[in-house]
């Protein structure tokens, strides 16, 4: 977004009085006057004040947004289609992506770029918080569905590479959510349709690209990512996860070009003693923390 155009501020479009400043000394006349000064000097102060409020009146110029381009969803001047695929990739997987609202209006969002990438009939943002049969019968109906897996890491989930090899119905569908790891635990456990697909996670030691937003842990990867490892795995295609890929490397390279910096994990900045903040004092926190520091450990 563009910076707000700079507000203009009462001082600006008031003229002051000519005269002397207050740290000039008066003469004899000014003191002869001296019964005078406070009268005139109350009078100026509510004329500034009566400038002052008129001007709060006065309406605010909305901040124009710049014209975005329809395909990429980014600024038309920093358009990433030349790193997009010239069409979209051939896939047989679905793929649903569940994207936490406070996601939707981020400016470096990845999903944008992912769905891009796609056709549109089998890639579908669903947006909100909850869930149910109500409110989403098309959701419900691919969750209860045998083929659909939900990628979700946790005690609980399979290898994605382990179970497609040993599974007698081979997955069509994959459900992803998108948000902070906090908001994307919220989401899973307080949407119990999200528990009735075969829960799977990525196994994986390679390290996140999106090198502009702190992770977690150097494992942590992005929507974009996560979604063009697990189609690459469904597909058999290593070419999806390249060409998925693409247009992420471009963003952070364009953004650390122009003054972004690299974000290490927390994991990084805790096993070599670079974290700058204090240990939490938050219960729930500090326990998070810690066993964040237990997996560095490890």
């Amino acid at each position: 977004m563009e910076p707000q155009k700079e507000a203009r501020t009462p001082g600006d479009l008031v003229s002051r009085p000519s005269g002397p400043s207050r740290s000039q000394t008066p003469n004899d006349e000014e003191r002869q006057e001296g019964d005078t000064a406070p009268a005139e000097a109350s009078l100026g102060a509510e004329a500034d004040g009566a400038c002052a409020d008129a001007l709060w009146q006065l309406p605010v110029e909305p901040a124009e947004r710049r014209p975005e381009c329809s395909r990429c969803s980014r600024p038309q001047k920093v358009c990433l289609c030349p790193f997009l695929p010239l069409h979209p990739l051939h896939i047989s997987t679905h793929l649903y992506i569940i994207q936490h609202p406070a996601e939707e209006n981020k400016v470096l969002r990845t999903v944008p770029l992912l769905a891009a990438c796609l056709p549109q009939d089998k890639c579908k943002v669903k947006i909100g918080r909850r869930f149910s049969e109500e409110r989403d019968p098309e959701l419900s109906t691919v969750c209860r569905k045998s083929d659909t897996l939900i990628l979700y890491p946790g005690a609980e989930a399979a290898n994605l590479e382990e179970f497609i090899l040993d599974s007698p119905i081979y997955p069509s569908t994959i459900i992803i959510i998108d948000g902070t790891w906090s908001q994307a635990k919220d989401i899973f456990y307080k949407n119990s349709l999200f528990r009735l697909p075969k829960q799977v996670q990525l196994k994986t030691s390679i390290s996140s690209q999106y090198v502009i937003r702190t992770q977690p842990t150097n494992r942590c990867l992005s929507t974009l990512e996560c979604a063009a490892a697990a189609l690459s795995i469904l597909e058999k295609n290593n070419y999806i996860q390249e060409t998925l890929l693409r247009p992420l490397q471009a963003l952070c390279s364009f953004q650390l070009q122009h003054g972004a910096q690299i974000r290490l994990s927390k994991e990084h900045l805790l096993k070599n003693g670079l974290y700058p903040k204090p240990m939490p004092k938050n219960k729930r926190k500090l326990r998070k923390m810690e066993l964040l520091m237990d997996s560095v450990k490890i």
